[in-house]
């Protein structure tokens, strides 16, 4: 396994020297933010986001991510064009050594919460996600959650919402399916292995369609196009908001058939309501057993990239809500301790 870190570019307040101080870290995931969605990243830049990694000691195979634009996922006439230039950004990822490209195909946003800065009892804040809040909420009022694109005017979120409302799970099911049909293999050809995330959180809202929450619909996605470079990046909290999966066992079955690129490993504290908030890493601290989770990537032979996902600010960090450095380091080396002795309390150390 190798262990990454999600560093957001020149502009993160977290630097790349900092996260090369991290016991075990091998690399960075990161991307380019400057490209307007559905563009063909360059390839010179894709180059100098890589040397600049490079140059302070650390990897970058992950890319983290590359959007899927709306378009393709609404099944406008315009997906065709921009699968194509998808495809190349592939290409050009490619000729810079990149071998995981994560992204997802959640409408509209790519996570929500209702909170990005929750106290607990500790003092620390974090992110959070309260059923009464989303359905609360009023569209015709106009609305902002935390991860939504504010690039949207008002206008434009409500009716992309309402169009979605009327999309069922099996039509944006097939919107997927046709997405893949084009891009996996340009992936294998390429040698990209994608990772398609799961939804965050794994619901519903405001009636639009998700089909990457559970068991059932990580299957019917890896039988859509049954390649390995078709697979998944097993997100432990978003998959774990909804205490009717069980991580370990979609670990095992997932990572048993080769299926699972990069993993995303965080704790989240759950409730019957659905309500939830992010913790610290530990077993104890949330929902999910998280040495139960290791043991499942451990046993299953894992030997791909994984990240210590979202952290809580501490020690009075500020900077961008679930990507501080204290919080996410511990929870590296928490990880990191639990991958080691399980290894090692093993009969034969994979």
């Amino acid at each position: 396994m190798k262990m990454t870190f999600r560093w957001y570019g020149e502009s993160d307040p977290v630097t790349l020297q900092y996260i090369r101080q991290i016991p075990g870290m091998t690399g960075v995931v990161s991307a380019i933010y400057d490209i307007p969605v559905g563009e063909v990243w360059p390839l010179e830049k894709i180059a100098e986001l890589k040397a600049t990694v490079n140059a302070h000691g650390l990897d970058l195979d992950v890319i983290e991510s590359v959007p899927v634009h709306e378009d393709i996922k609404r099944g406008l006439p315009s997906r065709d064009h921009l699968i194509d230039n998808y495809g190349q950004t592939l290409r050009n990822l490619a000729a810079c050594g990149i071998k995981v490209v994560c992204y997802n195909f959640m409408p509209v946003f790519d996570w929500t919460r209702s909170t990005l800065a929750m106290e607990l009892p500790d003092g620390s804040t974090t992110l959070a996600f309260d059923v009464a809040v989303i359905e609360q909420a009023n569209l015709d009022n106009g609305i902002s959650l935390p991860g939504w694109d504010v690039s949207y005017e008002p206008e434009t979120l409500k009716a992309l919402i309402t169009e979605y409302a009327q999309v069922d799970e099996a039509t944006l099911r097939e919107r997927l399916a046709y997405f893949l049909e084009r891009i996996i293999p340009v992936a294998r050809d390429a040698g990209i292995k994608m990772a398609l995330h799961p939804d965050d959180p794994p619901r519903s809202m405001f009636g639009m369609p998700r089909v990457v929450k559970n068991r059932e619909d990580l299957a019917q996605v890896m039988a859509m196009v049954d390649d390995p470079a078709n697979g998944l990046t097993l997100c432990s909290g978003s998959l774990g908001a909804d205490l009717g999966n069980d991580i370990p066992s979609l670990v095992r079955e997932f990572g048993s058939q080769g299926r699972i690129h990069f993993a995303h490993l965080r704790n989240v504290k759950v409730n019957e309501a659905g309500d939830f908030h992010e913790t610290a890493h530990r077993s104890e601290d949330g929902s999910l057993d998280m040495a139960e989770i290791v043991k499942a990537y451990v046993e299953t032979g894992f030997g791909g990239y994984y990240r210590p996902d979202h952290g809580r600010m501490i020690w009075g960090e500020t900077g961008k809500p679930g990507y501080g450095l204290y919080d996410r380091a511990l929870g590296a080396v928490y990880l990191n301790g639990l991958w080691e002795g399980i290894r090692k309390g093993m009969p034969t150390a994979q």
